[in-house]
């Protein structure tokens, strides 16, 4: 049941998986159509649709492909609180489980080994599993990173609840000794991490990640370039497909050795590493990234410099912030593309406002994982009729081509890349 859940799927022939995929960014492309005629933009293509459809392009990986996984902690299908997996059932029914992860498809032989491991160890623990905060318990969830390079990271949440630093000192201690010298070890594990959290999630500026054993970061190769990942830090949970979407947008980038990318990072709360830009630099004249999360600004210019990247500069702050007044003052005759890729809350009014009004970005890749959401609201103000009443005076861009990236094989998700021009 929870293969069904998580990789509804997996039952069909993986040829065939993609077909259900075209038909479903069919659909939303026909939708765009439907809402830009209603606003007045004659926007109806051949199919109904808003613009030329590509067929989906497939994941190179097809199983285990997942390169991040959380795993999380809470009674199982035998009653034990303390099982480590994936939830099934939901909180209306109140028939949530928590179930091991064993035979889903897309996550990989090392996870599971990690969260199976993790799970033998809090059985041996006398602390609590912390399922509900006001109820008390300790062991929350499980991530587990890994790489092309044969690394993996694991950083285990922990509700300190009313423990001193002594009591906390302990349990760190033992965790410590379960991976590195007992049952743990054959995990391997690169980096070990440790972060006391009292919210459903904590940045590391709210609660310090804490290294207990191993190296700081681990390390991935995209396109050729080597990117450190921190234990917070965004990167597409697919790295053979991430290669494939950004040699595309590469080439929908349409760069001559003068053009200007200007990178622009949607994060909240996770590191986004500007790896689109980075991975592109050798193709233009100059990136621009832009970022919310200052660390992440550091990966950025530490990869850059580690990759012998010179023509970056990274601006830090949130980007409805940084975007306008960057844009505001641009003067730069080169050509000047924008590449979005946004998480599911989708772009800030104000960098939409900024993107429009700049008449230089004349490209637009819009990068999306749920194009069917707040993207759509995006999309509308981005092609729509100059509406001084909402600040949006630049010329509309138009629509003029997607293609959908099977980035997760057995689920019904893909990327969508979606090229407006003007």
């Amino acid at each position: 049941r929870l293969a069904n859940v998580v990789t509804p799927l997996w039952r069909l022939p993986y040829q065939e998986q993609p077909q259900v995929k075209y038909e479903s960014q069919k659909k939303i492309l026909q939708t765009l159509a439907s809402r830009l005629e209603e606003l007045g933009i004659d926007a109806q293509k051949p199919g109904g649709l808003c613009c030329p459809l590509q067929p989906v392009v497939p994941s190179p990986v097809i199983n285990g492909y997942r390169n991040k996984s959380t795993f999380s902690v809470n009674r199982g299908p035998d009653g034990n609180l303390k099982t480590v997996g994936l939830y099934v059932g939901t909180g209306r029914a109140r028939n949530i489980v928590c179930v091991k992860a064993n035979h889903v498809e897309n996550i990989p032989p090392k996870h599971k080994q990690v969260a199976q491991c993790y799970e033998e160890f809090i059985r041996c623990s006398p602390l609590d599993p912390c399922i509900l905060f006001h109820e008390g318990g300790h062991w929350r969830e499980l991530v587990v990173r890994t790489t092309s390079c044969g690394h993996t990271m694991a950083i285990v949440t922990f509700h300190p609840q009313e423990l001193g630093q002594e009591a906390l000192a302990t349990q760190k201690a033992l965790l410590k000794e379960f991976f590195v010298c007992g049952p743990g070890t054959v995990c391997a594990l690169t980096s070990l991490y440790f972060q006391e959290s009292t919210m459903t999630r904590c940045s590391h500026e709210q609660s310090p990640f804490q290294l207990l054993h191993g190296e700081p970061h681990i390390f991935e190769e995209v396109l050729g370039l080597k990117f450190r990942i921190s234990p917070d830090a965004f990167f597409q949970v697919n790295t053979g497909g991430a290669e494939v979407l950004y040699q595309a947008v590469g080439e929908l980038s349409q760069a001559g050795g003068d053009t200007v990318l200007l990178d622009i990072c949607c994060g909240t709360g996770e590191k986004w590493l500007c790896t689109i830009g980075l991975s592109l630099a050798h193709q233009m004249s100059k990136i621009i990234g832009i970022e919310v999360v200052e660390k992440a600004i550091e990966d950025a210019r530490w990869n850059a410099a580690f990759n012998g990247i010179s023509n970056c500069e990274f601006h830090s702050g949130k980007a409805e912030a940084v975007l306008p007044q960057l844009l505001s003052s641009w003067e730069d005759a080169r050509p000047l593309v924008a590449v979005v890729n946004p998480s599911r809350a989708g772009l800030h009014y104000r960098v939409v406002q900024a993107i429009r009004n700049c008449k230089s970005i004349r490209r637009l890749l819009y990068i999306s994982c749920k194009p069917e959401g707040e993207a759509m609201r995006n999309l509308l103000e981005l092609c729509c009729p100059p509406d001084p009443g909402k600040k949006l005076a630049g010329e509309p861009f138009a629509p003029t081509l997607a293609i959908p990236f099977d980035m997760f094989p057995h689920t019904v998700h893909c990327e969508l890349v979606l090229l407006l021009t003007r």
